[in-house]
């Protein structure tokens, strides 16, 4: 019986998130596999951040999965604070066994003990699967997302 558990990342998960982010049809192009230099001041910027929180799905000792959520607070909603989460990957072997529906599920109740207003997420377009996947946990697609890259 394999148990996993949800946890915050430490240093020595860096090597297997940076490959979970790879191990994709969109990361394969924008990210890397080797932690070098970028990798490790981004991980200690999320890491020194109260409101950021670096997730991993550990499964006996092994990085099975991992996302970021980021607590935002705002004025709007009557100065409520919703959660962003970001970066979801599960393992490519572990894909459609659940894992993704769990992780999500904990990310939510996270930020329902929070008292988030609610919870946000991105998808690229391209991703029909994610799209529905988040349908059926929820979510709506009530805004049109818009990015600027530097």
């Amino acid at each position: 019986m394999r148990t996993v558990i949800f946890r915050e990342a430490v240093r020595a998960d860096l090597p297997a998130v940076i490959a979970l982010l790879a191990d994709d049809m969109l990361g394969k192009a924008r990210d890397f596999t080797e932690v070098d230099e970028a990798y490790e001041r981004a991980f200690a910027d999320i890491s020194a951040d109260p409101r950021n929180h670096l997730v991993v799905a550990d499964e006996d000792g092994v990085l099975v999965g991992c996302m970021q959520i980021t607590y935002i607070p705002g004025l709007g909603r009557h100065g409520a604070e919703r959660s962003l989460i970001e970066a979801v990957r599960v393992r490519s072997d572990r894909r459609g066994q659940g894992l993704g529906r769990e992780m999500m599920r904990w990310a939510i109740d996270q930020a329902r003990r929070r008292g988030c207003a609610l919870v946000q997420l991105t998808t690229d377009k391209t991703r029909a699967d994610a799209h529905r996947f988040y349908r059926h946990l929820g979510f709506v697609a009530t805004h049109e997302g818009m990015k600027l890259p530097l």
